[in-house]
């Protein structure tokens, strides 16, 4: 993926160097899904990142300062014009903006150089700070999937079964917002 900047952010592939700062949010995932990548060492982040570093799925959020990873953003096509989007920042940095900017900025990107048509997110029912996130950005709630989804399991080994929003947004509805 191309360079994108904000006033505040980088948004790039991953390298290497960012190992550390992706084991501080990603060891300790305070949402269900991110459980699957079971990254808790150094060498463990250095092999995802080699993963993520080749494919343009995953985007690293950087402090412009300093280049410091903040958190990532990531993406499934869906053909022909159709994203699933998503995002997972490290708790540190919460509260300042940087989830919406980064956002917004990879959102104009789907919408104005990949020719997305639709972007759609799914976030659990109890992530209230992803639905915020959501909503600011424009999308709207289209509906709730119940026990959707299973990361986790009870403690008797059965699957534990999430609720999950899906939330959307058109291009037109987009370009409507920018006015």
């Amino acid at each position: 993926m191309q360079t994108l900047e904000t006033s505040r952010l980088i948004l790039r592939n991953f390298v290497t160097t960012d190992a550390p700062e992706l084991i501080e949010y990603i060891t300790n995932p305070r949402v269900n899904c991110f459980l699957e990548h079971n990254v808790s060492t150094l060498e463990d982040a250095v092999i995802e990142i080699e993963k993520r570093s080749i494919a343009d799925e995953y985007i690293a959020v950087c402090l412009k300062e300093s280049n410091k990873l903040i958190g990532e953003l990531f993406t499934m096509k869906e053909e022909p014009d159709t994203y699933n989007i998503g995002w997972n920042f490290n708790v540190k940095y919460e509260g300042k903006g940087y989830a919406s900017e980064s956002a917004n900025a990879f959102m104009e990107y789907l919408y104005m150089q990949q020719e997305a048509r639709r972007l759609y997110a799914y976030v659990e029912d109890d992530n209230f700070r992803s639905q915020k996130l959501c909503e600011k950005l424009g999308m709207r709630r289209e509906g709730l999937f119940k026990e959707f989804i299973s990361f986790t399991k009870h403690e008797d080994g059965t699957p534990k079964y999430e609720n999950t929003f899906q939330y959307a947004l058109l291009k037109k509805e987009w370009l409507a917002h920018q006015k």
